[in-house]
């Protein structure tokens, strides 16, 4: 296995880390990633076979767990709860459980508000040039989200205070004060729901959490630990990556000069693939080997780490002809954003509507929508996704 070395970090990697995919691809479909210290899966055959081989996993194998850090304990606790985290069986009650209420009619019927939402948001732009992803590419998942679970749309700030302080738990450029704001916005995070939830069990409303309560199969039920868990995943995991997909996808539309049959109702779902495909919000994806297992030529042990570049994967030649080419035209072939196997997104379905809504309204409002400024990527990785997109209406 070859070794490789590139700084997650790297200025010249964050703007652009397509060339070191491509280098890495070019020498085979696994490596070892000396900056991360684990196995790289590059080509998309191996992230496609790692993600649905159940030799491999998310849960950390038992004798390799350890206390973590007293000042982590409260975003450790939410954590230890997420489904994001579990395997089978858990995995399996947990997912369950959820689709029972998360279910296909439930995110269907968020559609007229969600396109009222994007108007809205479209009259509140100014004529001078402006942030895009404020206004609108991060607007519009995270109320829909507070929609969703039936929390105020007022609590929209703070719950994106909440989720950008977790989430950045995930990132190469972590340090101990980001560990310290986590866990604070995992605990007060935590306290909100719990007095919410509280609230909706004596007060049920049509939304997700009175659902998540209702939930029941055979009996069974999610514990308010795990609704807490599952409401900050959704939240979490759900806004992140809702908002570089839009933000990633509008910049790149500008930039490749999109065109209206792209947005007509024949096109939109490929246009969502293709941004999801090309630029994904999410760049790498972990799992654990839980046996002995050779892949591609290399063996791995029990408790070893394998990254998976899930964007790296979407841009293999050898899966797809000219996937370095933005093509929305192409239909939907290869896509490894959303993950595979067991862990598959249960927010996909969510996502793809958002975008497939928010895209449209967006550029038939604004046809003359253009870039103000050179978008730059943020310092984020294992994520991927814009500082800010300034735009103009010419």
């Amino acid at each position: 296995m070859k070794i490789l070395t590139q700084s997650p970090t790297d200025p010249a990697f964050v703007q652009d880390p397509y060339p070191f995919y491509a280098a890495a691809r070019a020498q085979g479909q696994l490596h070892h990633w000396q900056d991360f210290g684990m196995a790289a899966a590059f080509g998309h055959s191996a992230v496609h076979m790692l993600l649905r081989d159940r030799r491999f996993g998310r849960e950390v194998p038992e004798e390799l767990r350890k206390p973590g850090p007293a000042h982590l304990a409260p975003f450790l606790a939410a954590e230890a709860h997420s489904m994001l985290e579990a395997e089978p069986p858990r995995h399996t009650r947990l997912r369950r459980l959820v689709l029972r209420a998360f279910t296909s009619r439930a995110i269907a019927a968020l559609e007229p508000g969600l396109r009222e939402l994007c108007h809205q948001l479209i009259d509140a732009f100014p004529q001078q040039p402006f942030d895009l992803l404020d206004a609108y590419c991060t607007q519009v998942p995270v109320i829909t989200i507070c929609r969703l679970l039936g929390v105020p749309e007022a609590m929209a700030p703070q719950l994106l205070d909440w989720s950008h302080r977790m989430v950045a738990m995930y990132q190469a450029a972590r340090t101990e004060e980001t560990e310290h704001a986590a866990a604070q916005a995992a605990q007060a995070f935590t306290d909100f729901l719990r007095g919410y939830i509280d609230e909706r069990r004596s007060d049920p409303r049509d939304d997700l959490i009175t659902r998540l309560i209702a939930a029941e199969e055979e009996g069974d039920t999610l514990s308010t630990d795990e609704l807490v868990g599952t409401c900050i995943l959704l939240l979490n995991a759900g806004h992140e990556a809702t908002v570089h997909s839009l933000g990633n996808g509008v910049k790149t539309m500008l930039q490749q000069g999109w065109q209206p049959e792209w947005l007509a109702p024949g096109g939109i779902d490929r246009l969502v693939e293709e941004i999801l495909r090309y630029d994904p919000p999410l760049h790498m994806f972990t799992r654990y080997a839980y046996e002995e297992a050779e892949v591609f030529g290399h063996t791995f042990q029990r408790g070893d780490q394998v990254a998976l570049l899930l964007a790296a994967a979407n841009r293999d030649p050898s899966a797809l002809e000219d996937a370095d080419r933005f093509d929305p035209a192409r239909p939907a072939k290869v896509n490894k954003s959303f993950g595979g196997g067991l862990h598959f997104c249960v927010g996909a379905p969510l996502a793809r509507l958002e975008m497939q809504i928010a895209l449209p309204v967006l550029f038939a409002r604004c046809p003359d929508l253009a870039l103000a400024a050179a978008p730059e990527y943020s310092n984020t990785y294992h994520f991927h996704g814009l500082t800010r997109l300034l735009a103009a209406r010419n």
